[in-house]
């Protein structure tokens, strides 16, 4: 077995992959750009090596970079994670060189399927149903705009090299095609070093389902079942789940007998990945092949107690597959929920700073007999960074059956406390509460067509804002004894805690009377409905751990005068717990109106001004792009939300902006 393993990556990938190698005896060597010397990989790893400055493309994808620190170290091998130089042949082609073993596929089965114009071609000659598309290189915008026309739209646009949603548009008409075109191959020379790009038909209400394959060195290849993928935002996963909830088991042992006997025909060995889109029907088309570990492998791990890295490891190291197809059954149901560092308030735009809170949920079983598990490589007070991904870590739960696995996901979700930065954290607990996904009935346009004006927050059921309720009044007393208690106060001014509080919130009041006793309080609504609340909570603490007539309820709580702010279940509330006569009082006072900010573009996130399209003096019609910035390796088009007259352009090309600076006025 190697002695040593250096990873050629960042972030959450490279931690967990020193967790295996750490658990199999085997030495890790960390790479380390200018922005991460501080990073969780750097700390876990035995060694680290710098590679250079922030941008992936002057450090993380160079190769002659990372193989001088093999050089340095004496790594023996080299796990390169998932994207930078995972589907590299040329970087498997250098190691191979340099007598320094690859944990990955034969750089020609990298070659045959990494590319998806290789793969797609190589697929079609093996028989196999691919979707519609232009497998040709395009030269320029106006081809794009062609080739997308004789296809007919709508059609995705697509880096041969991409991954993770990097340099993926889908375009519904010509001008869509050309912009696509343009930000795609932008992105995926910035991303990957490698700006070719092809265009194939996007087929309307698919699922995204894939195949997890696994083949060694002596002829032996094995799928472990398949990952339901289809919510994506951006042709970017979200959450993952594994088993697929819309398989049966013929569909499902095609597809892993057609992905192994695909993986088969090129060579393949080590961890791949085969994609597939799959209609209402059941039919199965290829999509691609990824050549290297996927982001979500570990809902995999979870439901066949495989540790996928430990083999990757030891197939490079020659050794054959410890189990056969036979051995691999499906045990219970993961959920994987994708958190980033993006605001679902404000069009899941990029968020960057420091990271002031993170405590993620307690990893290992629960007392409801599931599992919770996160995958991450950050750290409260650490940075997240505008030059890489915005991932912040990979929540992961599993149970018996998947209405468990939805419940404890949920639970581990509103345990999670992230601040700082804004985070999709309240809009991954929204779907797992949501009556589409929790009826498996989703496809690839779900974020599209169940949030399309955007996620505007969480309005709760009438049970669970009544759930919130009984526990913010319940609290309430907690806090009004303890501060009744407060020694040194003066004779003849105790002070009386009330059992009638009147608690507002979600735009209801809810009067209610609070009785405590020593083991909770029992809280009585208007209408005679009563709930029974129990917790340790004591004020100061910022999670409320909290039991429902024996139900389990978790909040996020932060004190604001006379209540709390409360979130929970992807709701995010202000909450006031207040005595009768101060809610009456409290109806007379003015509402704050928000500041009119329609006469400016602001910057939605912090980034790079890439480009200005408009001039001072122009008249700007709706839907217009106005602007072009960048962040976390994302371009993102600004529009005109109506029309109008340029006053001012406050921005140039290149200038870095804040939150909200203003970037042009109008008239």
């Amino acid at each position: 077995m190697f002695k040593k393993i250096l990873i050629a990556n960042r972030g959450e990938i490279a931690c967990r992959v020193i967790k295996t190698a750490r658990k199999m005896g085997i030495q890790t060597v960390a790479v380390y750009s200018d922005a991460d010397a501080n990073a969780l990989h750097v700390k876990m790893a035995d060694e680290a090596i710098h590679i250079g400055p922030p941008p992936a493309n002057q450090s993380y994808i160079v190769i002659d970079k990372i193989m001088d620190a093999i050089r340095k170290t004496g790594a023996e091998a080299v796990h390169p994670g998932y994207g930078f130089l995972s589907e590299r042949m040329d970087f498997a082609a250098a190691l191979e060189k340099e007598g320094v073993v690859f944990v990955g596929p034969p750089s020609p089965a990298i070659e045959a399927m990494g590319d998806k114009i290789t793969s797609k071609k190589l697929a079609q000659e093996a028989g196999v149903s691919t979707v519609p598309g232009y497998m040709g290189l395009i030269a320029d915008a106006d081809e794009a705009v062609k080739i997308s026309g004789e296809i007919g739209y709508p059609v995705m646009i697509k880096a041969s090299a991409g991954g993770g949603g990097k340099g993926m548009r889908i375009a519904w008409n010509a001008q869509e095609a050309r912009e696509g075109f343009e930000s795609s191959k932008n992105e995926a020379a910035n991303s990957f070093g490698d700006d070719r790009i092809f265009i194939e038909k996007f087929v309307t209400q698919p699922r995204h389902i894939e195949i997890q394959v696994l083949a060694d060195k002596h002829g032996n290849c094995v799928y472990l079942h398949e990952r339901e993928c289809s919510i994506q935002r951006r042709n970017q996963k979200v959450i993952e789940e594994a088993p697929s909830p819309f398989l049966d088991e013929a569909t499902r042992k095609a597809m892993g007998e057609q992905a192994c006997a695909l993986a088969k025909a090129v060579g393949y060995t080590s961890a791949g990945t085969v994609e597939f889109i799959v209609d209402g029907n059941r039919n199965f088309y290829f999509l691609e092949m990824n050549t290297r570990l996927q982001v979500e492998h570990p809902v995999t791990e979870l439901i066949t107690g495989v540790d996928l890295v430990e083999q990757m490891i030891r197939v490079a190291n020659g050794e054959p597959l410890p189990f056969k197809q036979e051995d691999l059954k499906i045990h219970g149901w993961a959920m994987e929920s994708r958190l980033y560092a993006e605001d679902p308030y404000r069009n899941f735009l990029p968020s960057i700073g420091r990271l002031t809170k993170y405590k993620p949920p307690v990893e290992g079983h629960t007392v409801r007999g599931g599992t919770v598990r996160n995958d991450t490589g950050v750290f409260e007070g650490g940075e997240i960074s505008m030059y890489y991904d915005p991932m912040i870590a990979k929540l992961c739960t599993w149970a018996p059956t998947r209405t468990e696995a939805i419940e404890e996901m949920r639970l581990a979700l509103d345990t999670f406390e992230v601040e700082g930065i804004g985070h999709n954290l309240p809009f991954v607990a929204a779907v797992m509460d949501h009556p589409r996904f929790t009826s498996g009935n989703m496809t690839t346009a779900f974020i599209a067509e169940e949030y399309p004006e955007g996620f505007q927050g969480v309005t709760l059921d009438a049970a669970t804002l009544r759930q919130v309720v009984a526990a913010t009044a319940a609290m309430n007393r907690v806090s009004e004894i303890r501060l009744s208690r407060i020694s040194g106060t003066l004779g003849n001014h105790e002070r009386k805690v009330g059992d009638e509080w009147v608690v507002s919130l979600q735009g209801e009041e809810f009067a209610v009377h609070v009785q405590a006793d020593p083991d909770g309080s029992t809280v009585t609504f208007a209408d005679g409905a009563k709930l029974r609340v129990a917790s340790d909570w004591t004020p100061g603490k910022s999670l409320a751990e909290l039991l429902i007539d024996s139900a389990p309820l978790v909040l996020k709580v932060n004190p604001i005068p006379m209540g709390y702010r409360i979130r929970v279940r992807g709701a995010d509330l202000k909450v006031h717990v207040r005595t009768p006569r101060a809610a009456e009082l409290a109806k007379l006072m003015p509402e704050k109106l928000p500041p009119d900010t329609s006469k400016f573009l602001l910057c939605p996130m912090p980034g790079l001004v890439v480009k200005i399209n408009v001039a001072e003096g122009d008249e700007v019609q709706e839907g217009q792009a106005l602007a072009t910035v960048e962040a976390m390796k994302m371009e993102n088009i600004l529009r005109a939300e109506r029309k109008g007259v340029v006053k001012k352009v406050n921005a140039a090309p290149g200038a870095s902006l804040k939150v909200d600076d203003v970037i042009m006025e109008f008239e």
